[in-house]
């Protein structure tokens, strides 16, 4: 036993030490309080399915939209979620996104070349742009899937290596867990036009031949037929183009706006698009058509809306990381792989492990502690004022900020909310919603929706005509939040 234990330390080298370093790194940046606003209506959906064993269902969360049939494509995330949270609160919550996350950084380390050494950098940057989004969302599902795609199809061309029957399992949990499953069929079309166009051309030198490449597109229609094996049926195909298809909805909702470049959460992509054209300008090899189109296609969705961001991270990680390593290599760069090292280094590697672990551990607790969580949260949602609502006995419907819909529709389950984050089922609701916070007219969608009471924000233009409005009272305010209600005639 002994000298099967001495073995087993000889064997942890300074490079295996470095990757189990860098993913425990990972797994800390990972960890955070989430403060999305849209977390809360997916823990209730979550509960409502896992109680009702119907993930379609009449809307019973929204007096707008009472009794529509809300077709639900992320309903087996949500049960994940909500039984996340059931388990273990905002702890299991924080290890569900943080897993989801690390094992998508993993798929790309593999799916990327070189050591660790050099990936390290290539790994940080990309996290550093796709963390902007990690939260404990159906979008992880997305994150690591297609992580999981892109890293079965960079192991089928630079190793030759086919594993393309996972596909259909995989897009059929694709389509039931997240509607984001048509950036799986995109990232496969990108790459089997590529690599034809490489063969074509002869360049690229990949390992995916002509009879591999009609397999992908074979295997891609196959994955498009089981999408259907899902609760919404025939249905499954137009949820992502139903979301997309919402008027005003990149006008309105912060993650589907361009980024802004001169913010300092996406300036992790910034860095990454820029170690990525430093690599290839080392390696003095241009991008094949299979790269080039997967760099395109993810830069043109980031700068399209924010939330492709971590897209891109998933396209641009691994080529950066090979364009980086054929640079070293092309200078002779290299450190020799070690198969064993020597006990003194050993003692060193395992009391680095055990710092770094020490400390994302530290991390973790502090970040998911009751009173870190608590906080947050008082900074972030109408606490106090929801407290205050369900003990009060207010008349009419509700008038709620958007960003604020989910919170109410987990807090304040009395209250059916004018609108929440699900936009493909309120997609027509949020003309009425911005008309009535932005402009004169929000008199005529009060007396429209039979407005009773508004909890809103407390520094807004809707607040203030509130506060003007001779038949209108306010009920509470604090830093956060004011609720009004309509006075009695």
């Amino acid at each position: 036993l002994n000298l099967a234990r001495m073995t087993f330390l000889a064997r942890l080298t300074t490079e295996r030490s470095a990757l189990v370093i860098v993913f425990t790194l990972l797994f800390a940046i990972a960890c955070r309080v989430s403060v999305d606003p849209d977390l809360w209506w997916h823990l209730r959906l979550g509960e409502r399915i896992l109680e009702s064993r119907q993930p379609v269902y009449a809307d019973a969360f929204s007096h707008t939209l009472a009794g529509e049939i809300h077709r639900n494509h992320s309903w087996l995330a949500q049960l994940v979620i909500f039984g996340a949270w059931r388990a273990a609160g905002h702890f299991g919550l924080t290890l569900y996104s943080a897993a989801l996350a690390t094992a998508g950084m993993l798929c790309l380390y593999r799916a990327g070349s070189g050591r660790i050494y050099a990936q390290a950098f290539v790994l940080v940057f990309g996290a550093a742009c796709a963390a902007v989004f990690w939260s404990p969302r159906p979008q992880m599902f997305s994150f690591f899937f297609s992580a999981l795609l892109i890293y079965l199809l960079f192991d089928l061309k630079r190793r030759g290596r086919d594993r393309l029957w996972l596909l259909p399992p995989l897009m059929w949990l694709w389509g039931n867990f997240h509607g984001g499953w048509i950036i799986g069929f995109g990232l496969m079309a990108a790459f089997a036009l590529g690599e034809s166009i490489n063969r074509v051309l002869g360049i690229g030198g990949s390992r995916a031949s002509r009879a591999k490449l009609r397999k992908l597109v074979l295997i891609a229609l196959l994955s498009l037929a089981v999408l259907p094996l899902n609760p919404l049926g025939l249905h499954v195909f137009s949820v992502p183009f139903d979301t997309v298809s919402v008027a005003g909805l990149r006008h309105h909702i912060q993650e589907w706006q361009s980024p802004d470049l001169s913010q300092p959460k996406s300036w992790g992509f910034l860095l990454l698009l820029l170690l990525l054209a430093s690599a290839i300008f080392a390696s003095r090899r241009r991008p094949d058509a299979s790269e080039s189109l997967l760099i395109a296609g993810a830069l043109c969705l980031a700068l399209i809306s924010a939330r492709n961001l971590s897209l891109f991270a998933i396209a641009a990680a691994p080529i950066a990381s090979h364009h980086l390593d054929l640079a070293l290599r092309r200078r002779g760069w290299s450190i020799r792989r070690r198969s064993r090292e020597r006990p003194v280094r050993v003692v060193i590697n395992v009391l680095l492990i055990g710092l770094v672990g020490a400390g994302a551990a530290l991390h973790l607790a502090c970040v998911t502690a009751e009173s870190t969580v608590n906080a947050v949260i008082a900074r972030n949602f109408p606490q106090a004022a929801v407290r205050h609502l369900n003990a009060s006995a207010l008349e009419g419907k509700l008038f709620n900020s958007y960003n604020w819909g989910g919170y109410l529709i987990f807090r304040a389950r009395e209250h059916p909310v004018f609108i929440d984050g699900r936009t493909d089922l309120h997609r027509d609701l949020l003309a009425d919603y911005v008309a009535a916070k932005s402009a004169d007219g929000w008199r005529a969608i009060f007396e429209k929706w039979d407005i009773g009471f508004a909890l809103i924000e407390a520094s807004g233009a809707l607040a203030a005509r509130l506060e003007a409005a001779p038949d209108w009272r306010r009920r509470h305010v604090d830093e956060i939040a004011v609720l009004y209600a309509r006075s009695s005639p």
